[in-house]
């Protein structure tokens, strides 16, 4: 189904035809584009209500900026369905996030108007920055660059370190903080404390207000340009005491002003045009505005998936038996449940509690469960004070969000010998998010490290047990870290609240014994070879099955059964091939002088879009389907 745009929005084929518009049609458009996404993420799921939040200003940005002459460039991208819709792809947003369709962010090679690929924080301004300096050194100084970046953003280390170059760049540099005090969670830290006060005190704003009133009368005069600059500094110095923030990187700031008021939204930009040199526009805006629950309640409706638009039911499948729990909620149950055991365990998570489900401990134990904010590298090294201090820290990160912290391990945690635990949540394919969130390498950079085990558990009962196993004070013995990465998604195993078992360190586990061929997996992609063996055998094909559970330390005793047994070896992991699971077991074989036939599937030399993990799978070449074809290759075995 379709979903028809209205009057106005469906001749908006490009931003200059939203230019041709008069300034009291868009709020017309407003509406018609608030409709159309919601329309539209209610069929076919999507992000949700960071879009509807920037609805006026992503208008205002278009009418105002010749775009795609003038750069604008997003943050995250969770809020850029509006600007996608305007710019040439309205017809096809029906296909947003799904196998080949657009992306869900924004992206180069999908349109001219997309500037900056995005999809992690934080990573506007910098961006954006970049491009005003060449825009200057090309002689191009005609052109604006705006990046828009959220509250939540906004805490991390990047974007203060772009707001400290752009201050002393003198380019035409635009900052939007898109203000809704709020990110995936609730928004943390004193940054957070500090834009609310600016938005929220009265006295300021109104007096700012009658100033501006009294002296934009007068603002072709120069001389009062300079008053109206001077009182703006006076009632901020005087009625807020921390107010020179943006100041104090010399970055002229305006506001905060109304995100939702398209015409004052319109008329604010058309002067800022005017203003040369780095600047930054605060405004307030309503996650989910326009969509009563999702203003409501903006966690839950951040990507809601499939809805009923008018009652605001969330479609969910019905299950007539016991599903497995997902296992980022088998990590956040467990963690808890240790935690009420063992007082030195602390849990770090940066911006993510709902997400890694490390909010169910937070909830309970508040001091010892924290959200650090979008700062990953802080969050790492925050792990790594507590763990001298003879802590139990679980950090838990994304395992693409990880990335962000790699200096971080090495030099704060591994150097030190620090047991801190990361627990790297959608290890592999993401899904619909895209290539900016598959997990694709952390197996292959967090192996290299001197100090660093790897593990990925097979199934939720594994999860459960290799994190009671790392939280025994005895695994401090080993003075090295851990990575646990799991999947997006669900497990295997309904009943997974089984009693507590210790996994030996470095000790992988035989699934299916075999005479002809020989499978080693590591993690949840392991149950696809538990089905193309039951398939295999079923034709004949005698296939052994081994979980080998670590890819650092690597079990050599259970290596050295299979090689001398096997002649043929097939290797599957959910990450990339390059320096992965498959290499590993490929390194010790050849330092051990086997000579045998190996196959590695994996994630190839090439950057995997969007699409249901099973989609993926599928493509990258290790579904189940994938792996039977593979091995009656190796055997020889017509197909």
């Amino acid at each position: 189904m379709l979903i028809t745009p209205g009057e106005l929005l469906k001749n908006i084929d490009i931003p200059a035809d939203l230019r041709k518009l008069k300034p009291e049609q868009l709020l017309q458009v407003t509406q018609e584009l608030r409709d159309f996404i919601i329309d539209n993420v209610s069929v076919f799921g999507g992000h949700f209500g960071a879009s509807l939040g920037v609805v006026e200003l992503t208008t205002a940005l278009h009418y105002v900026f010749n775009t795609p002459d003038d750069r604008i460039v997003w943050d995250v991208g969770h809020q850029a369905y509006g600007h996608k819709i305007l710019t040439g792809r309205r017809d096809l947003f029906h296909t947003n996030r799904l196998y080949k369709g657009i992306s869900g962010f924004p992206k180069r090679k999908e349109s001219e108007y997309d500037t900056f690929g995005v999809g992690h924080s934080s990573t506007s301004i910098s961006a954006a920055l970049g491009m005003a300096i060449a825009s200057k050194q090309k002689g191009e100084n005609d052109r604006q660059h705006v990046a828009i970046i959220g509250d939540g953003a906004m805490t991390a280390g990047l974007a203060f370190e772009g707001m400290n170059h752009a201050g002393v760049s003198d380019t035409n540099l635009l900052i939007i903080l898109n203000d809704n005090c709020m990110s995936i969670d609730p928004n943390v830290g004193a940054l957070k404390e500090y834009l609310t006060d600016i938005s929220t005190s009265r006295w300021y704003n109104g007096f700012r207000d009658n100033v501006w009133k009294i002296l934009g009368k007068f603002n072709k005069i120069g001389r009062f340009q300079q008053i109206a600059g001077k009182i703006e500094q006076m009632v901020k110095g005087a009625l807020l005491k921390n107010s020179n923030l943006f100041e104090s990187l010399n970055l002229r700031y305006f506001g905060p002003i109304d995100g939702h008021d398209i015409h004052h939204l319109v008329s604010v930009m058309e002067d800022l045009k005017k203003i040369p040199g780095p600047k930054l526009l605060h405004c307030i805006t309503v996650k989910g505005k326009g969509y009563e629950l999702a203003e409501k309640d903006q966690t839950k409706w951040h990507a809601p998936g499939l809805f009923d638009k008018i009652t605001g039911e969330i479609h969910k499948k019905i299950y007539t038996v016991p599903q497995p729990a997902k296992y980022q909620d088998v990590f956040g149950e467990t963690l808890l449940e240790l935690a009420k055991e063992n007082p030195k365990i602390m849990g770090i998570t940066p911006a993510m509690p709902s997400g890694s489900s490390l909010n169910i401990m937070m909830k309970e134990m508040p001091e010892r469960a924290i959200d650090v904010g979008i700062a990953e590298q802080h969050a790492v090294t925050v792990s790594a004070g507590l763990a001298t201090e003879g802590m139990t820290v679980f950090c838990n990160i994304y395992s693409s969000f990880m990335q962000r912290a790699y200096d971080q391990v090495v030099h704060d945690v591994c150097i030190q010998e620090l047991p801190v635990v990361f627990c790297l949540d959608r290890g592999g394919f993401a899904g619909a998010d895209g290539p900016t969130h598959h997990g694709a390498y952390d197996i292959a950079y967090m192996r290299c490290i001197p100090n660093m085990m790897v593990f990925s558990p097979m199934n939720e009962v594994e999860l459960r047990n290799i994190l009671y196993t790392v939280s025994l004070d005895e695994f401090k013995q080993y003075k090295s870290a851990i990575s646990i990465r799991y999947p997006r998604g669900e497990g295997v195993i309904p009943d997974w609240r089984k009693p507590f078992e210790k996994i030996e360190i470095g000790k992988g586990k035989k699934i299916k014994d075999g005479e002809d061929i020989a499978i080693l997996t590591i993690g949840h992609i392991g149950n696809y070879a538990v089905e193309a063996c039951s398939h295999l055998t079923k034709e004949g094909i005698d296939v052994a099955h081994y979980d080998m559970r670590f890819a650092k330390p690597l079990d050599v005793e259970m290596l050295k059964e299979i090689a001398q047994k096997f002649d043929k070896i097939i290797t599957i992991e959910d990450a990339c091939l390059q320096g992965g699971f498959g290499s590993a077991v490929l390194e010790w074989l050849s330092d051990n002088d086997y000579h045998i036939q190996v196959k590695r599937l994996g994630m190839k030399d090439e950057i995997y879009e969007h699409g249901t993990q099973m989609e993926l799978h599928k493509e990258a070449g290790f579904a189940p389907e994938n792996i039977i074809k593979e091995v009656k290759k190796m055997m020889l075995v017509k197909v």
